[in-house]
């Protein structure tokens, strides 16, 4: 079993990165190689923008390198309850915004022509409980008056059609929803931007970053500094570099994942017929799907921890219990991958994006950051043009989460309250 990100170990490489120090100016430094960063540095290079990007890893090797590979329109949250909250013409803005970031994915894909695999898949949501199947069919009923005519509820007496598993009482299925090969999608973005010029350095953290002398900013790197007249912050949870406000505000949560050997076309097909991207309506949610090369990928909040080899390994078991539990015929199938990552999460598990002191920023996406990722890095190119308008978050405050300063020491107390839940909701 491998401890690495199955999306990282079946992708090439990143070739097209810059050689040599970080010097001169540039139009725009942007901090972050994942799907934020390198889809607004091709967008922003598009413009005719002098871009510099910089990695403190390798492309792709964070969240968008170790997620589960769905590229899903709708919430996470309830809509119903969202609705409730926000108001219903402003939930159906960021719910159209989530449909446009799955649009904006397939268009990349198709003028880049990245091999990635990508097909509108569709995605269904699990009811665990009985009652849960209730709650998803009153958001159904509203979805499908207001803003998503393309939903369906699925009984558990025509689950089978669905999903090969007794565990399950039903769903709600979201017809737009698409699967991709994400290590291939990231770095083909990157790739594309490289070729349009823009300086992308691996490996450069961002050290340093203050205003220079005269307008703009002075972004520092072990390999030099450059002079950036705007600066994008694409960094999730990165823990280089000056960003304490940001931490302040995002809690990072590990997300776990396993991978079995490939499969079988006929298990698949008892299993998962249509192919479709599947999640549950648990707190400590599961979410699986298959993979380009025919593997069953089982994915989860298999446990409130960081992300390191031995958490990663611990958390593999919990879900190889959990995958057993939902499809018993795979018990004696091996496991080929295990790895983990960490989710930028914020409170209301909503994305933020916006410009505070000169510095721009796209974050936050709470696990659901495929589509909304690419859709901001190229609205974010749009903003730092002087489209502020376009932000569909720009109107969100960002306050600090109240005792959060450093690392997350109340994360065994949230799984603790989230496992509470999902016994007695």
């Amino acid at each position: 079993m491998k401890l690495t990100s199955y999306w990282l170990d079946t992708s090439n490489p990143f070739t097209g990165g810059a050689t040599g120090p970080v010097e001169g100016t540039c139009d725009v430094a942007v901090i972050g190689g994942g799907l934020t960063g390198s889809s607004a540095a091709l967008a922003l290079a598009k413009k005719g923008a002098r871009v510099v990007l910089l990695e403190a890893d390798v492309i792709g090797g964070a969240a968008s390198g170790r997620n589960g590979g769905m590229c899903n329109n709708g919430f996470a949250q309830d809509y119903a309850t969202l609705s409730g909250k926000l108001g219903q013409e402003a939930a159906n803005t960021l719910y159209r915004a989530f449909d446009a970031g799955v649009d904006t994915v397939e268009r990349l894909v198709r003028e880049e022509g990245i091999d990635c695999s990508f097909a509108r898949v569709g995605k269904i949501k699990l009811a665990a409980k009985p009652e849960h199947y209730d709650k998803l069919a009153r958001s159904q009923e509203l979805l499908a008056s207001t803003v998503d005519p393309d939903t369906e509820m699925v009984s558990r007496a025509d689950l089978p059609a669905e999903i090969g598993s007794q565990r399950y009482y039903g769903g709600l299925i979201y017809r737009k929803s698409a699967a991709l090969h994400v290590g291939c999608f990231v770095r083909g973005l990157a790739e594309a931007a490289a070729r349009r010029g823009v300086a992308i350095h691996e490996r450069t953290p961002m050290t340093s970053l203050k205003a220079a002398p005269g307008g703009g900013h002075l972004v520092g790197t072990p390999k030099g500094t450059v002079r950036a007249k705007q600066v994008l912050l694409a960094s999730g949870i990165s823990q280089a570099g000056p960003l304490g406000w940001v931490r302040r505000r995002i809690v990072p949560v590990g997300a776990f994942l396993i991978a079995t050997e490939p499969l079988p076309l006929a298990m698949l097909d008892r299993m998962t017929p249509r192919r479709r991207n599947a999640t549950d309506t648990k707190n400590l949610v599961n979410y699986f799907r298959t993979t380009p090369d025919n593997r069953l990928l089982f994915g989860g909040r298999a446990r409130f921890a960081v992300s390191n080899p031995a958490s990663d390994e611990k958390s593999g078991e919990i879900l190889r219990a959990a995958l057993h539990d939902v499809f018993p015929e795979l018990k004696d199938v091996r496991i080929d991958y295990c790895w983990g990552g960490m989710v930028d999460m914020t409170r209301d598990r909503l994305p933020r994006a916006g410009e505070r002191d000169g510095i721009y920023y796209s974050m936050g996406y709470s696990g659901h950051g495929t589509q909304m990722s690419t859709l901001m890095g190229t609205i974010m190119a749009e903003v730092m043009d002087g489209r502020a308008e376009l932000n569909p978050w720009g109107g969100f405050a960002w306050p600090a989460i109240p005792g959060h300063f450093g690392p997350p020491w109340f994360l065994p107390v949230i799984g603790a309250y989230y496992r509470l839940k999902d016994r007695f909701q």
